[in-house]
């Protein structure tokens, strides 16, 4: 059977909201198993992201929390969860000043935090490190504040393939040890997925490598209902050539809106106005419109080499340039980009998934034991994310589900799982050394990634949803005869294969609530159905039932209307 461990908590991913779980889980008085597939604390989107966090402390001008929670309602779409969106936006100014407390560092003006602004807000909200070093400093913060707790063990390189299910109840997981290619089998009083969103699936993309949707397709076989699988936000601007390493791909936005940056077509011309928005030199056209425009430009022959559109700062003077972004314009030197002699390419990049695990207001799921955290939590931001949200739900939610967690794990009796575990190691024993001769995981991944970014991309029709159906159905019932080769350390091929199952699961989802939801809303969009339609102001709810897919309508939980905020 492998190794076999016990544990109060487990926490699968050890991105923000993962490592915030287990230290919030561990002050508790939990006993916390911390697992992820890379390395702990230096993997997922936290300490990726470059940009800002935010939270209504109101060191910059007065703020309330109330504030925030109506641009984020605003900017969902008429979908979001508003319980929930309730507690992030309520619990925010928290999460800042602890962080500020265990020395994370946000910039500062004179006697207070600088907060900055950034669009769908309605005042200065956001705080950040720097330009460069938001998401790094969190997590370097993070990871020293587990460090603290030796209640909490830390184990990189496990990839968890299914969650353990005992009379209906979440009671641990199996895993595999790619390094020596055993298998591990955990115990758990409760379990929290902190596994990320599934953005690594498409081609083009502003995640880490682990973002496939891992934790959606676990939850999914154990039971778990997901939400708003449909919402995928694109950023129109992404990062594409020449090659940049060790920046944030979605960097180009402040740029953009701060200075002027202007997108130009192959021929060198401005084109956004062809699309029903000119900007004017005020370059302040939506994402939405943005992203359109640069997919038709391409769609129809006036891209840049790679594919994309390309974006120019050749007309501001390098003395604003360097003024408003002076530590980042010596990156970019160092990378050979001269933003006053050479414009760049961006394209439309997958960034961040509104859906998710559908979870109550403790981020408990409808399995028992079962919770989420992070950008694996579903409905607090509807049909888009307002700006700097994200990294605040790792903060939040990671805090609560590791809370609730503990609380949970203190209920419950240890489970002995050795002989539950059976069914779900046989996935791990038949897939490895499978010696099929269809095509490699690895190519199949390359494939999926693109019919994704083609099909269930920025923009969507019937008929390629429906072509995406029926590829995701081929690829799944191939991925049997899929060759891992050699059971053997490090069988980067077996890993493949458990990660291709999973993104297929995922896929699955993604394409069948994006076909059946007939309206384009936020980050959805229906080139056949290119209005929002008052209809279909619901969650669309997926949910497995043997291998079928079984897809209902949810009613949006609202706030009371006294609790609403003005």
């Amino acid at each position: 059977m492998g190794q076999y461990l016990e544990t109060d908590v487990l926490i699968i991913g050890a991105g923000g909201a993962g490592m915030y779980a287990a230290i919030s889980a561990a002050e508790a008085g939990a006993q916390v198993l911390l697992l992820d597939k890379s390395v702990i604390g230096r993997s997922g989107a936290t300490i990726m992201a470059q940009m800002t966090v935010a939270a209504a402390i109101g060191e910059e001008e007065p703020d309330d929390w109330r504030f925030h929670l109506k641009d984020t309602i605003t900017a969902g779409r008429g979908l979001v969860d508003e319980p929930l969106a309730e507690i992030l936006c309520r619990t925010a100014p928290e999460r800042i000043w602890q962080m500020e407390a265990w020395g994370v560092g946000w910039a500062r003006k004179g006697n207070h935090i600088t907060q900055a602004h950034a669009p769908g807000h309605d005042r200065n909200r956001c705080v950040y490190v720097d330009f460069l070093n938001t998401g790094p400093a969190s997590s370097r913060t993070l990871r020293n504040q587990v460090r603290r707790h030796d209640s909490v063990r830390r184990i990189s390189d496990l990839t968890v393939t299914d969650l353990v299910l005992q009379d209906g109840r979440a009671v641990g997981a199996v895993a595999l040890h790619l390094e020596t290619g055993q298998t591990v089998t955990i115990a758990a009083k409760a379990t929290v997925i902190a596994t990320g969103g599934l953005t690594s699936m498409y081609s083009r993309n502003s995640a880490s490598a682990n973002m496939g949707g891992d934790g959606f397709a676990m939850g999914l076989r154990a039971g778990a209902e997901l939400i708003d699988m449909e919402f995928v936000q694109f950023f129109p601007i992404g990062h594409l050539a020449p090659r940049l390493i060790g920046m944030d791909p979605i960097m180009w936005d402040p740029f953009r809106y701060k200075l002027g940056g202007r997108l130009l077509n192959s021929a060198g011309e401005e084109f956004t106005q062809n699309y029903g928005t000119a900007e004017d030199g005020k370059y302040v056209v939506t994402r939405d419109t943005a992203t359109y425009a640069i997919y038709k430009e391409v769609e129809a022959g006036r891209g840049s080499p790679h594919g994309g559109a390309w974006l120019s700062f050749e007309h501001i003077p390098d003395a604003d340039l360097r003024a408003a972004f002076g530590p980042v314009i010596d990156r970019l030197a160092d990378a050979g980009i001269d933003l006053t002699k050479m414009a760049i390419e961006v394209y439309p990049i997958a960034h961040y998934h509104m859906g998710g695990l559908r979870v109550d207001d403790t981020l408990a799921t409808n399995v028992p034991n079962l919770f989420a955290a992070g950008e694996a939590v579903g409905g607090a931001n509807g049909a888009n994310r307002l700006s700097g949200n994200a990294i605040t739900e790792a903060f939040v939610f990671g805090e609560l589900a590791g809370r609730s967690a503990a609380a949970m794990a203190q209920g419950n009796a240890a489970p002995d799982i050795r002989d539950a575990a059976k069914p779900y190691l046989r996935v791990i024993e038949t897939a490895a050394g499978q010696t099929g001769d269809g095509p490699t995981p690895t190519a199949a991944i390359a494939a999926l990634k693109d019919l994704l970014q083609q099909d269930v991309g920025p923009f969507r029709t019937d008929e390629g949803l429906t072509h995406a159906l029926d590829a995701i159905a081929e690829m799944t019932a191939a991925l049997p005869d899929m060759p891992t080769g050699a059971r053997a350390p490090f069988n980067q091929q077996l890993a493949d294969w458990l990660g291709l199952r999973n993104m297929l699961a995922v896929a699955r989802t993604i394409a069948t609530a994006a076909r059946t939801r007939t309206e384009s809303r936020g980050a959805h969009q229906r080139e056949d159905y290119p209005g929002l339609d008052e209809a279909w102001g619901y969650n669309q709810v997926l949910r497995l039932s043997g291998d079928e897919l079984q897809l209902s309508r949810g009613e949006v939980r609202r706030l009371a209307p006294e609790e609403q905020p003005s």
